[in-house]
């Protein structure tokens, strides 16, 4: 379903993707892991056109993504960003929040958007929070919203970018929790993490990225279980026994 081929980005002089290739296929649930800096957020912002790249292709079932084109408004509606920090309009309930997207950006009836986002906020466990706002819900929770507004839009894919990075240790598990439910529904999943036992769990493939390149991809049991490339090793050694 999303396709890297050969894909450069540049900041300025420096160079973060360095010739990325590597596909995701419909309902895999992809894990991209590695050091900060290795291009794991970069990669992942390209995918909807939040960054642009300056060679190689990103195709969406074979639609190139594109920044700087048209279509790039219908490539964001299949394919939906859940960020770290959650970005929920403070003015609006957690319900408003879910609902706006598919009202004001896909035009749809108010009414049937409203049955869908609460059920999709029942899904992820904040039935009894609809009607409250951001600053009322702890951080676990309002990266609950952020799923279900992901949701709403009924996307082909959801992209997450280390959606539990800005979380308290305790809130973690929620999220998690709601993601694995997802990946056992076969919704097809780019996410970055660093939640190495999280990946171990859901991920079907793990792309491991090192300095702009991906240093080892394939089955997440054997990436993450028996890795072949030496870096991948160190890394793993270093994430999972932290000196």
């Amino acid at each position: 379903m999303i396709r890297f081929e050969n894909v450069h980005k540049s900041f300025g002089k420096h160079e973060v993707l360095k010739g990325i290739t590597a596909e995701v296929d419909k309902g895999q649930v992809v894990c991209l892991i590695g050091a900060s800096g290795s291009g794991k957020s970069t990669l992942l912002r390209c995918v909807n056109g939040l960054e642009d790249y300056q060679s190689g292709n990103i195709l969406i079932d074979g639609e190139r993504v594109d920044a700087h084109a048209a279509s790039i408004h219908n490539i964001r509606t299949r394919v939906a960003m859940v960020f770290q920090r959650f970005n929920l309009f403070p003015h609006m309930t957690a319900l408003q929040n879910v609902m706006e997207g598919p009202v004001q950006v896909l035009g749809e009836d108010k009414a049937e958007v409203r049955a869908r986002a609460e059920e999709h906020l029942r899904r992820v466990g904040l039935a009894d929070k609809m009607n409250f706002y951001p600053s009322a819900l702890s951080g676990g929770q309002q990266q609950r919203v952020a799923i279900a507004r992901a949701l709403a839009m009924r996307p082909e894919a959801i992209l997450l970018d280390e959606p539990t990075s800005a979380l308290d240790p305790e809130m973690v598990g929620e999220v998690l929790s709601v993601l694995r439910d997802l990946a056992e529904e076969h919704m097809t999943m780019l996410i970055v993490t660093h939640e190495i036992q999280f990946a171990r769990e859901v991920a079907s493939n793990v792309f491991f990225l090192d300095k702009g390149l991906i240093a080892e991809h394939g089955a997440a049991k054997d990436v993450l279980v028996r890795p072949q490339n030496a870096r991948t090793q160190e890394f793993l050694r270093r994430v999972t026994h932290p000196v």
